[in-house]
């Protein structure tokens, strides 16, 4: 019975949601009281990503070809972790550097990591459902950590997310060791089925042939080179007023808990409609949903106003963070190339999320953060459009999966 990994499983999810992030929002405010600048802080940011990207198709292959899923789970929560808790001790630019660095590799092998071990509990035809329940037990140990960490940013300040952070991955790492090895089937995981064999190291050269890969990979690099900066932004527009750093720390938790009580309902639903809908009318979706984020949030300045843009951001994280995983399984079946396809993925996403911070910091001081917002609206019609062109010239096309 894989029941009870399944459970752990979720756990997993509950726990790791605060970890993986690392700082996350509070990373800008943290970094702003030490009296940063908006473009040093988007560069240091940019950091991050850019390791996480040169780390994240490694992460992927090494996925498909071992069978220590668990213990890299393990490696990657407590790595966040420590690099973090070294930028609350020393907030130098070499630390704050070192910092992104190591939580950006870190996250960078939790991702795969955590769809490989679900598709080798469920297999492919309960993927999409468990992936639905995964991502609600993540969005509510997001919601549930923001709320804690408002609460404890009012009261105690900044060090108090730190804390709550460290506390997490040690949950975190327990609810790992309760996933049984033997649960997990790492031919399934990878997408193999029940052919059995030794596990080598997947061709990362068939997986870039793919025209289906490539299309999804780059309209997500545009999503994300939009999404990224958004919610920092808008969290660093509030730390920048004569709000106060406590305001601000609120402020930037309950942008957190906003959004992550519409995805957890959308993810549900989602997962449970996915087959019938199809997973590419889920990703258009969500893709329909980000110019009108930004374009709020350009127009308005008001503190009220993150409420309809957090609202629209759970609908948008919802819905991809279910129909792209398993639309990569659909994609991928039977080539034993899943989870290095997800890395693939994850790359192209990394590189528009590890670049979104810099280009939004850098308009933001020289012009507004409005300007910043609306420049960040149009890559994101952007993404839409080559979606949309994408798809219907590959339709009715199979995609052909790498042997």
């Amino acid at each position: 019975m894989t029941l009870r990994s399944l459970q752990a499983l979720c756990l997993v999810n509950f726990f790791m949601a605060d970890v993986r992030d690392g700082l996350g929002p509070f990373l800008g405010i943290f970094l702003t009281q030490h009296h940063w600048q908006a473009d040093t802080i988007g560069w240091v940011m940019t950091a991050g990503g850019l390791a996480g990207l040169v780390a994240t198709i490694p992460a992927g292959l090494i996925t498909d070809a071992t069978t220590h899923k668990r213990l890299l789970l393990m490696v990657g929560s407590l790595a966040i972790t420590a690099a973090t808790l070294m930028l609350w001790f020393f907030p130098q630019t070499g630390i704050a550097v070192s910092s992104q660095v190591i939580t950006g590799m870190a996250a960078a092998l939790i991702g795969p990591v955590l769809t490989g071990i679900t598709l080798g509990l469920t297999g492919p035809n309960k993927f999409s459902h468990q992936m639905g329940i995964n991502e609600a037990f993540n969005h509510g140990g997001n919601m549930f950590a923001a709320i804690i960490a408002g609460f404890a940013f009012w009261y105690w300040g900044t060090g108090a997310v730190f804390v709550l952070m460290t506390v997490m991955a040690l949950f975190a790492a327990l609810a790992v060791t309760a996933i049984r090895p033997s649960d997990i089937d790492h031919h399934m995981a990878r997408g193999l089925g029940d052919e059995k064999g030794a596990m080598t190291m997947p061709r990362l050269s068939l997986i870039a042939r793919n025209p289906a890969i490539l299309i999804i990979g780059l309209t997500l690099l545009l999503f994300h080179l939009s999404n990224a900066a958004l919610l920092p932004m808008l969290s660093m527009r509030v730390a920048a007023s004569h709000s106060g750093a406590a305001t601000a720390g609120v402020y930037a938790a309950a942008t957190v808990v906003i959004s992550q009580l519409v995805m957890i309902p959308v993810a549900l639903f989602a997962a449970a409609r996915a087959e019938k809908v199809g997973y590419g009318w889920l990703i258009t979706a969500a893709l329909l949903i980000l110019p009108v984020r930004a374009a709020i949030a350009s127009a308005y300045s008001d503190a009220y106003a993150m409420i309809p843009i957090q609202i629209l951001d759970g609908l948008a994280a919802g819905l991809l963070g279910v129909a792209v995983p398993a639309y990569i399984v659909k994609i991928l079946a039977g080539s034993g190339h899943t989870n290095a396809g997800q890395g693939m993925i994850m790359v192209m996403q990394g590189i528009g999320a590890s670049m979104s911070p810099a280009l939004a910091g850098s308009i933001a001081s020289t012009w507004s953060y409005s300007v910043a917002f609306a420049v960040l609206g149009c890559i994101a019609l952007s993404a839409l459009a080559i979606w949309w062109a994408g798809s219907r010239l590959t339709a009715g096309k199979p995609a052909e999966a790498p042997r």
